[in-house]
Parts: structure tokens; sequence; C-alpha cells
């Protein structure tokens, strides 16, 4: 049976209140590049794949805030195109991941109403690894409340670039016409055709670039960077982002 966990905002009054966070505010899409496992490994003195554990149960901690604050998407970086060029262990180990990840968490996220979804070329995975995906993804289609989506095999230009032979294939075949071709019709042939573009944008480990994440999607994002290492980063400093997205104004373009 799904049970929906009701978002209480006095409980969330009580952790957050000295930051002063409007929760009539909250962004509605939030992104996350996850970054610094290997490092916060190599500086324990510790191979790079027990970072990517540590890191996964930050994420199970992340997921049950945004939840409770009432973020509608949260959209998690967790392999890109690019990840293949590890080496061979530590991918093995990343693939291995979302199988543990979903294997112990889908009943919690099942009785949190939360909802699964990917984007990335999931096709090239290994079957246990999509296996595990496609199961989340069915056993909580019906849910209605967070929406989790992982970026998985996911590269930016590579989305783009699919979806301008898609488009490409429609007018040399008369189906539509290249005046006709506009940014909505772009953005419907994008993996997160179905979401709204990101509010924020969080990146941890002091990186300051966007890796070929979501590139057309942050058009008008906030950004928001920190030092701390993705196996530290909290629930508090989750908030911190939250509160200083809060506290600037977007102007798209205008005054």
């Amino acid at each position: 049976m799904q049970i929906k966990i009701p978002f209480t905002k006095s409980k969330v009054q009580t952790i957050n209140r000295p930051l002063g966070l409007d929760y009539d505010h909250i962004p509605k899409h939030v992104a996350i590049i996850m970054d610094g496992n290997g490092r916060w490994a190599k500086n324990r003195g510790m191979p790079r794949i027990a970072g990517h554990k540590e890191g996964m149960g930050v994420v199970k901690k992340i997921v049950r805030h945004a939840s409770d604050l009432g973020v509608q998407a949260l959209t998690l970086y967790a392999f890109s195109t690019e990840n293949w060029k590890r080496p061979k262990n530590e991918v093995e180990f990343l693939m291995k991941l979302p199988v543990d990840f979903l294997g112990t968490y889908l009943p919690e996220l099942i009785e949190r109403n939360v909802q699964v979804q990917t984007i990335g070329d999931v096709s090239l995975l290994p079957p246990h690894t999509r296996n595990a995906i496609e199961e989340a993804i069915e056993r909580t289609s019906e849910n209605d409340g967070l929406i989790l989506n992982f970026a998985l095999n996911y590269g930016s230009r590579y989305e783009m670039v699919n979806a301008v032979k898609e488009i490409a294939a429609k007018v040399e075949t008369g189906e539509i016409s290249a005046s006709e071709v506009t940014e909505e019709m772009f953005s419907s042939h994008l993996y997160t055709s179905d979401l709204l573009e990101p509010d924020l944008l969080i990146r941890t480990s002091g990186e300051q670039r966007l890796s070929n994440f979501l590139l057309w999607q942050l058009a008008y994002s906030e950004f928001w960077f920190t030092e701390v290492y993705w196996p530290d980063f909290d629930e508090a400093l989750f908030e911190k982002a939250l509160y200083d997205y809060q506290n600037r104004k977007r102007r798209y373009g205008g005054i």
C-alpha cells in the first residue's frame, strides 16, 4: 500500500528557524552535481569507491529532506557520458550503486510518495543496473510527490544533438517547417520535457563549472557552490543553499 506523507511545516521550521527559510517559496526543481567523492576518500587514505559509497548515504538524507521541505523535483547527476573514461573497477562499482541504493531504499521512496525518473541513455547501462532502475520507475510511477530524477549516462551536448536530429527529421519529412521551430519545441525534445527547468543548481567540492550538465535547462537557474565534498554535504548545507536562493532576485533578463 502506498502512503502519502504530508508536508508538515512545523517539523521543518524547528530545523530551519535560525536561517529564516521561507517555506512558501521553496524552489520547485533543484539540480545537484554531487562532486568530490573520490577526493573525500583520497584525503582519508581510502579507495575512491569508498567515497562513492559514503555519498550514497548522503543522497538518502538529501532526498528525505527535499521531500519534507516540499521540493517538487530533485535531479542528481549520478553518472555522465564522460565517466566511462574512469578506471574499470570504479565504473563497475558506480554501476552497482543504483542497485544497492534502490534495493535498500525503494520501500521508503514508495512510502514517501517519491517518483523515480531518469534522464540519459540508460540503454547502454549494464543489465543489472538497468533492471533496478526500471523496477524503481515502475513501482513508483503512480506516486505524485517528489520526483527523484537520476541523470545516468547523461551528457547535455549529446541530449541537444539528439533533439536537433529529431526536429530535423520532422522538417525533412514535411511534418513541420523550419519556421515552426521554437525554443518550446526544442525543449519538448529533451529528456526533461516533462519537468520544470531547475530553479537552483548546487555543486559540491569547490568546482565551479557545469560539466556538460543540463546546459539548455540551466539557462536562468541560480547557481550555488560549496567547497564541501559530497560525502560531507548535509541537510543544513542544503537548507543554506535554499536560503541563499531565496535571497537572490531572479530577473530573467529584465530589471
